[in-house]
């Protein structure tokens, strides 16, 4: 066997170099140092924040509003019902028994019959009356016939007067021509003139009284024609009377209650029906004592019925306040929906103010959480809490007097949970 030959290698030669630090690691390494500290730049302010919050909420559970500037109404929601703006009640206009020619609920037609009183003593002193009447028209023809004949009495007088007269004056140029020629003796000539001057009296005299009796028989005259106009006038008085024991229908609609029953005795002005106007119909609202002071008669109104919306206005306000709580009749204005029915609920607003260019904000609950003088700005996750200043308040939106400015945007929801914490943090 033979020796082994050993070759030798050149790794006793070689030399141990450290290797190169890479470029590309080290770029890796600075771009993330430099993250971080970015990363943490943005983050310490958040950090801060939310080391400082009081209080966390979920987005979720909150409602948000932006405060705008614009015009602002103010007004007030009541539930009102239909009520009937003309519904006249007929009353018994004397003593006796009613009659219905209808039933409650009944249309009718104006002037239509709805019920017969019938009232025997009515009826008896207006044949009483007119009995009177014929009676005294009676004596107003006879004293008219009197009078004819008395003034054809009187006329007769005169003229027969009148022919004494002529004689007289007849005699009496006869006596003076004989007692010229010595015909007569001055005695009989006197005598002549005395009968003259008698005549002359008797025919004077005759006309004054039948002019006195023509002034008294006129004055008895007129006494008969004013006694039976004065007649005449209690007749009519009594027809109308018993012509209104027919009681008839003032308007178009229906009848809206029977309130005596059938064939029942009645008094004299006892209410007996009533009849609604199904053309004209008012709201009767109820509206809040706090609100008494801001209503004025013609404010304008907005009546829902049906998902459209009515325009009308305020006509009537009661001067007394009952329950903390004003009565007052709204009116349609023109267009009155269809199909209304008595005591049908509808809701009313009424609009109360008007402002222009105001600071305002959508209502909710954070009014009654803060009174109206606390609210939370909100910015970016966080929310603030603020004074503010509220002015009047509406059904949507609530005026912003101070401490808020247009575009700010604050929580509207109820904050009673942040339990008045300064600061509270908005989880997403």
């Amino acid at each position: 066997m033979g020796a082994t030959l050993k070759i030798t290698d050149t790794s006793g030669q070689d030399t141990i170099i450290a290797p190169a630090a890479s470029k590309k690691k080290w770029w890796l390494v600075s771009g993330a140092i430099s993250i971080s500290l970015v990363t943490l730049t943005l983050l310490i302010p958040t950090v801060s924040r939310w080391a400082n919050a009081e209080h966390s909420v979920s987005a979720e559970r909150l409602r948000f509003a932006t405060v705008t500037q614009g015009d602002f109404v103010r007004d007030v929601s009541v539930q009102g019902k239909v009520v009937a703006a003309v519904s006249p009640t007929l009353y018994a206009v004397n003593d006796g028994t009613v009659q219905f020619l209808v039933q409650a609920g009944e249309s009718v037609n104006k002037d239509q019959l709805l019920a017969v009183i019938d009232s025997p003593e009515l009826s008896n002193q207006l044949e009483q009356e007119q009995a009177s009447l014929a009676s005294m028209q009676i004596d107003e023809e006879r004293q008219s016939i009197q009078s004819k004949k008395q003034a054809l009495e009187n006329q007769k007088t005169v003229d027969l007067a009148l022919v004494t007269l002529n004689a007289a004056e007849r005699e009496m140029r006869r006596a003076e021509q004989a007692y010229q020629r010595k015909a007569i003796s001055s005695l009989d000539f006197e005598k002549a003139k005395d009968d003259l001057q008698n005549a002359r009296l008797a025919h004077r005299h005759a006309i004054d009284d039948a002019q006195l009796n023509r002034e008294s028989l006129a004055f008895e005259l007129k006494t008969k024609r004013l006694a039976v106009q004065r007649q005449q006038l209690l007749v009519s008085e009594l027809e109308r009377q018993k012509e209104s024991l027919q009681l008839k229908s003032p308007v178009d609609g229906i009848v809206g209650q029977l309130i005596v029953e059938e064939r029942t005795a009645v008094n004299k002005n006892s209410p007996i029906i009533s009849v609604v106007d199904l053309s004209q119909f008012e709201i009767e609202v109820q509206i809040p004592e706090s609100y008494a002071d801001d209503l004025t008669l013609g404010m304008e109104a907005e009546i829902q019925n049906g998902g459209n919306i009515f325009a009308a206005k305020l006509v009537s306000i009661s001067p007394e306040i009952q329950d903390n709580q004003v009565v007052g009749r709204v009116r349609f204005d023109q267009q009155i929906p269809q199909g209304l029915r008595q005591n049908q609920r509808l809701t009313t607003r009424i609009l109360l103010e008007l402002k222009k260019d105001v600071l305002m904000v959508q209502r909710g609950p954070f009014l009654d959480a803060g009174a109206g003088r606390l609210v939370y700005r909100v910015q970016g996750d966080m929310a603030e809490k603020v004074s503010v200043e509220t002015g009047a308040r509406s059904l949507s939106h609530v005026e912003i007097v101070d401490g808020l400015q247009p575009g700010d945007n604050i929580i509207i929801s109820n904050t009673e949970s942040f339990e008045g914490a300064q600061s509270v943090l908005i989880n997403q």
